[in-house]
């Protein structure tokens, strides 16, 4: 059989073919940065590594642009990453595109919308490097929307799904290797429904989530030795570095009834309050809606109650 045609990889998301090809089966459409009438938020894409496809799509509320006579003042800077399993979406999907449009207006915040390179054609750890690049990018303030309005005693990280994964592992990175540059505060973390795993089942964990992420983790991290207990899809797992070395100062976990992740991220959320961290854990479950519910339906009154708590949690409520 052709290569082309005979696949080594098929799944609901995508599929991937013996040549090497990758066929995306949604998740695949793009908008361009600017004005956005509905909210007045503005956004601009800005090119971190050129050679490896890295870029940071800006959000900037209406006020702070020039002309808009307010008095200067420091934002809050929110570095998100995007959800989609580490394998689909970008930075300029419509889809997240008006969901970072809608928590900047609501919110107040500068945003970081951070495209990191997709699995299979980077492996792990690539989507994390970049991550970390763009991360301390942002904190560094190193263009002109960040230095003028940023604060950086006020960054935040968040993501949804496998951005969720990015978000604790950017989390521990920074309290683990380098850390971040002097003067920048972590203020919390946002995981929104997040992407773990691990060979033993958590309570209530369905059979057919775990084959799922069974087949799809070897796929994402084929080089990883831990297989499904890597800390970086387990952070529950035996061996892996103690949730204490969270940098952030406060974590908010967010999962919903339906969410066929709840049972890891309930799980998660205990682990977090039993390690002796010191920061502040917040749950918030949202009730009869799915995995990601808030990105596709945020006019939804649970997309209403979920976009009210992250504003009060990113204003320090």
């Amino acid at each position: 059989m052709d290569p082309a045609t005979k696949l080594s990889f098929d799944s609901p998301l995508l599929r991937v073919y013996e040549d090497g090809r990758v066929e995306r089966l949604f998740g695949t459409e793009t908008t361009p940065a600017g004005f956005d009438a509905a909210t007045g938020v503005t956004s601009k894409d800005v090119v971190l590594d050129g050679t490896i496809g890295v870029f940071a799509r800006l959000y900037i509320p209406a006020d702070l642009l020039p002309g808009s006579n307010t008095e200067p003042k420091k934002l809050p800077i929110l570095v998100y990453f995007h959800g989609g399993g580490l394998v689909l979406e970008s930075a300029s999907s419509p889809t997240y595109h008006r969901y970072l449009n809608l928590l900047v207006s609501k919110a107040g915040v500068l945003a970081v919308s951070v495209n990191y390179r997709l699995v299979p054609e980077h492996p792990i750890p690539a989507a994390y490097n970049g991550a970390w690049m763009a991360f301390r990018w942002a904190a560094l303030r190193d263009d002109p929307w960040l230095s003028e309005h940023g604060d950086a005693g006020r960054i935040f990280l968040a993501g949804d799904s496998g951005g969720a994964n990015i978000v604790h592992n950017m989390a521990m990175m920074a309290g683990t290797q380098d850390g971040l540059p002097p003067g920048v505060v972590l203020e919390g973390a946002i995981v929104l429904h997040p992407m773990f795993g691990g060979k033993e089942p958590v309570d209530s964990e369905a059979m057919y989530t775990r084959e799922i992420m069974g087949k799809l983790w070897p796929l994402i991290c084929p080089d990883s030795a831990e297989g499904l207990d890597d800390p970086r899809l387990n952070p529950m797992a035996r061996g892996a570095p103690s949730l204490q070395k969270l940098a952030c100062r406060k974590l908010l976990i967010c999962s919903t009834d339906l969410d066929y992740a709840w049972p890891r991220a309930a799980t998660y959320c205990e682990a977090v309050k039993a390690s002796g961290w010191r920061g502040t854990v917040e749950w918030m479950e949202s009730v009869g809606e799915e995995h990601v519910f808030f990105i596709n339906k945020p006019e939804c009154d649970e997309s209403l109650k979920l976009m009210d708590r992250v504003v009060a949690f990113l204003a320090g409520n």
